[in-house]
């Protein structure tokens, strides 16, 4: 298996635009709008000796709603399931259900903000929510409020790094560990290779990018060709598709976020004759979503990344975590429909996540809730592949930091070895 270590650097359904019920928060009312505990011990908003309250901004609707509604899904599936078996004893003895309260922020920073700022004071922690530029809207003020962002959808490495972000923590792998997880692949292989690189211009794309660049460096088999970018806003990259199959690149490295774009993207090469082997960062490179639409068959092998068991995969059909999943999504998670993006599975691990620091932290406060979650090591969360696991201990890294490359069989993704 290749496996990928840490960075030597480092829709389905309709969905309203709020889902879930709101939880009376706890506390007198006089200490509701503040974020740290009232005194020492002194519950925080958000949690009762009931229940706990979990707040999601999101994109539910827009270009990327699909793997939005997946990160409600999945971690509302999860409690959902645990709600109904009698809740989760949390590590003060006091068994809790837990209710999950989202908004939509339709991929917009201002509305992202908007959307904590109309949470903080009635959840206990945030977490789950898809996107760098609308994490990062709201990421001070949190910091300010001492209000938990945690197991997030992003892999910008500020949300993992303790000093910088003291109330924040990422879920999914960095954008570096992915870029150089494939740089590696590529670098070992026996051929030589022409790159064309299309990047998201911001701090998705140029991670990818940063990784790559960082594991073929010195690798006298590989030449960049043609490097272009393109805004998240773009409705077309066509001129930059054009451009660069002009490059004769026999491998395409392709960062992008934007579902649409991908799939417009492989149908545009196509229509060029131009048919490299492809790169796709693993938020993008849904089977059925992404590349089905978009003919990925017609390229000799598109490439990702991975720590969670695909569904739709044969080799997972019989697995028990892949059946209890499937069978809670549309029970408990109101997604009737096999996931098309991993998302749902990633924030099903989320919750599975949240329960373990549940049981941990000795006080309903969110100092001992931050506390539980930065002791996780070596948590082999349901639906991950093997040699993967959530660990939370080494500061600069998010929850999970280890990928394993895969190829897609048409089906769904092989884990592979080597470069073909």
């Amino acid at each position: 298996m290749n496996r990928h270590s840490r960075s030597r650097k480092a829709l389905g359904i309709a969905v309203a635009s709020a889902l879930a019920v709101t939880v009376t928060g706890c506390g007198n009312r006089e200490d509701a709008g503040r974020s740290g505990d009232a005194a020492e011990g002194a519950p925080s908003p958000g949690i009762t000796d009931d229940s706990v309250t979990l707040g999601i901004t999101t994109p539910l609707s827009g270009a990327t709603a699909g793997p939005g509604t997946c990160t409600v899904a999945g971690v509302t599936a999860y409690f959902g399931m645990k709600n109904a078996e009698g809740g989760i004893e949390f590590g003060d003895g006091q068994t809790r259900t837990v209710e999950i309260e989202a908004l939509d922020d339709t991929y917009d920073p201002q509305q992202a903000a908007a959307n904590y700022d109309q949470l903080k004071d009635e959840v206990f922690a945030m977490t789950a929510g898809l996107g760098t530029p609308t994490n990062r809207a709201w990421r001070d003020a949190a910091i300010a409020d001492e209000v938990p962002q945690v197991l997030i959808m992003t892999g910008d490495p500020l949300f993992s790094d303790t000093e910088e972000s003291p109330w924040q923590l990422g879920f999914v792998p960095i954008y570096q560990n992915e870029g150089e997880a494939f740089g590696e692949l590529l670098a070992s292989s026996s051929g030589n290779h022409r790159v064309a690189i299309l990047s998201q211009n911001d701090d998705f794309g140029a991670g990818y990018v940063e990784g790559f660049k960082s594991a073929i460096e010195g690798a006298d088999n590989i030449e960049i060709v043609d490097e272009l970018t393109y805004e998240a806003t773009d409705t077309s990259v066509d001129a930059q598709i054009t451009e660069l199959a002009n490059s004769d690149a026999d491998v395409f490295f392709n960062a992008m976020s934007v579902t649409p774009l991908v799939i417009s993207s492989l149908q545009k090469a196509q229509q060029l004759g131009w048919t490299p082997n492809w790169f796709l960062p693993s938020n993008t490179s849904s089977p059925t979503a992404i590349l089905e639409p978009g003919g990925a068959a017609a390229f000799p092998g598109i490439y990702s990344v991975s720590f969670s068991k695909a569904p739709q995969s044969p080799a997972f059909a019989q697995d028990e975590d892949v059946q209890t999943y499937l069978a809670a999504l549309p029970q408990y998670g109101n997604y009737p429909d096999p996931p098309a993006f991993p998302h749902c599975q990633w924030s099903w691990m989320v919750g599975a996540t949240l329960e373990q620091v549940f049981m941990e932290m000795e006080e309903p406060t969110r100092d001992s809730f931050m506390e539980a979650l930065r002791g996780i090591e070596g948590f082999e969360a349901p639906l991950m592949l093997p040699d993967t696991s959530v660990s939370t201990t080494e500061d600069g890294q998010p929850a999970v930091s280890t990928v394993v490359v895969q190829k897609y069989n048409g089906r769904g993704y092989d884990t592979v070895e080597s470069f073909e």
